[in-house]
């Protein structure tokens, strides 16, 4: 089909091309500033998950957690669970020297490794089924955790591990050292020694970063 002349499509085309360029500028500056934004973000992803990486190290360096785990999630195992974890707790409390840094807190526990064993053992022989407990100072796996308005990012963390019998129930974690989970440990209370501990060995930065509000450890650990 022709129209005076002139063939429909190569009108089309001619007047593509001259759209094309009176607005190819535009799109040149609009895409490079599409793929410099997915660069940015992309770098500030990276850069972030080495820092949290890091923070995650220096913490794991500076803290000795406590971590207790149920035979089962029956609610008498659970509630064993719980006594277990009191037990350990209020020996700790009696026997262990005060004023110790991590790595002494870390080496008198696993010196007193038997004690502390069997006073989870008695704990759960008298809160129900008489499940063998081990007790050992291992390197844990833990998730993102809050103390209050402390995060703790997840990793690999020394700590003070609890098993009681087939130990595949829900477990309980705290921070053994410094001291954030003597003071009432059914809700872990953070103690203002402990804190003070803590802040002394991070950075002004690492230390904001795990008391930022909630919305930004949010954006922070799940960015």
């Amino acid at each position: 089909m022709h129209t005076e002349g002139k063939p429909v499509g190569k009108i089309y085309i001619k007047r593509w091309h001259m759209s094309f360029e009176k607005h190819a500028p535009k799109m040149c500056i609009a895409l490079a500033l599409i793929l410099a934004a997915l660069a940015t973000g992309g770098v500030c992803r990276r850069a972030d998950m080495v820092s949290r990486a890091q923070l995650q190290e220096h913490l794991a360096d500076e803290v000795l957690r406590f971590h207790v785990l149920a035979n089962s999630d029956s609610e008498a195992d659970q509630e064993q669970k719980l006594a277990v974890r009191d037990a350990v707790l209020d020996y700790l409390e009696a026997e262990m020297p005060q004023g110790l840094d991590e790595p002494d807190t870390e080496m008198w526990v696993r010196e007193h490794i038997d004690q502390i064993r069997e006073a989870g053992s008695r704990a759960a022989a008298g809160a129900g089924e008489a499940y063998p407990v081990s007790a050992a100072v291992t390197t844990c796996w833990f998730p993102d955790k809050t103390y209050g308005d402390l995060t703790f990012p997840a990793g690999n963390y020394q700590a003070l591990r609890i098993e009681i019998g087939a130990a595949e129930g829900h477990n309980w974690w705290c921070v053994l050292y410094p001291s954030l989970c003597f003071m009432d440990s059914a809700n872990a209370v953070m103690a203002e020694d402990g804190r003070q501990k803590l802040k002394n060995v991070l950075t002004e930065e690492e230390y904001s970063r795990i008391t930022a509000d909630t919305e930004f450890r949010i954006r922070w650990f799940f960015w």
